[in-house]
């Protein structure tokens, strides 16, 4: 059941984020199965794979309550999605829309709707394919922002987004471009925090969000959280095993986690606080793995 939004508030409370799935992946080879968190953060065992296994692609939520896989890598760059039901379900493979790609990432907007954006071809690329509040992938919109792939994106604010940092070749960037309510991203942001790609992120707080983990020459932990405003704070110290090619998603409406990743196909979590704070790491579950998706829904 949704809340009742009073008037003159923000579109925070249209998706409730209660329950968080896992998905796709690489653990030397390209797999599709998935792993469902609980709204109280408990991540469960593996669920057959359904639609084609693939690593390096990107999920986000869409339609209030359900979620989205979509491109990625199978051997070959693919632009395929798979929807997910309110109750967790992943459908077969969604013929693609847009250009095929791998290392992009996705996040909602405007309550309902969502945005894939960025990533590579042949060459690095910052195009964004919008997602409506049915599951139907636009074709592709003219890219904004410096290009590049393995960033991560978030909610912010109730009902915006904002993607950040990435890869190019090194120098690395830690720069962001918000994404508006009706999905419009925005011109480059001066970076914040160290620079690194390979990382995650997710909402919390129910409109705030966090950029955690990564790969800098090293793997890292630290995070960067994002007030209502989409402001990227500067970095907090990590905690948790260092770490690259996880991914985070939310879950009980105002809460975070963080889960899998490398090195040595990691299943381990770290649990995010409605106040942001990163907890240590719990045992993991599930098949080990990295460079999978993730995204809430219900």
């Amino acid at each position: 059941m949704f809340p009742i939004i009073p008037a003159n508030t923000t579109t925070a409370a249209v998706s409730t984020n209660d329950e968080g799935i896992f998905g796709f992946g690489w653990t030397g080879s390209v797999v599709s199965m998935t792993n469902l968190v609980s709204n109280v953060g408990v991540v469960a065992t593996d669920v057959t794979g359904v639609g084609a296994a693939r690593t390096h692609l990107a999920a986000c939520e869409y339609g209030g309550d359900k979620g989205i896989f979509g491109f990625g890598f199978t051997g070959s760059y693919v632009d395929e999605t798979n929807l997910v039901s309110n109750v967790g379900v992943v459908s077969t493979d969604v013929t693609g829309v847009g250009t095929d790609r791998l290392g992009l990432d996705a996040c909602s907007y405007g309550g309902t709707k969502g945005i894939f954006a960025y990533g590579k071809t042949a060459s690095y690329l910052s195009l964004s394919n919008l997602v409506s509040n049915a599951g139907v992938v636009a074709t592709d919109v003219t890219g904004v922002g410096t290009v590049r792939a393995f960033l991560a994106a978030c909610e912010y604010g109730g009902d915006k987004g904002i993607f950040a940092y990435g890869y190019i070749g090194y120098p690395l960037y830690n720069m962001s471009n918000l994404v508006s309510n009706t999905g419009v991203v925005a011109t480059d942001t001066t970076g914040v925090g160290q620079t690194r790609y390979g990382l995650a992120a997710c909402g919390y707080g129910e409109d705030k969000g966090i950029f955690g983990y990564g790969e800098q020459g090293g793997y890292v932990s630290m995070t960067n959280l994002v007030s209502n405003a989409g402001v990227v704070a500067s970095d907090t110290a990590g905690v948790g095993t260092n770490r690259y090619g996880l991914e985070a998603t939310q879950y009980g409406q105002d809460k975070g986690i963080f889960g899998y990743g490398n090195p040595g196909y990691v299943s381990l979590t770290n649990l995010v606080t409605n106040a942001g704070v990163v907890g240590t790491d719990v045992t993991g579950v599930g098949t080990g793995r990295y460079n999978l998706a993730a995204c809430s829904f219900n």
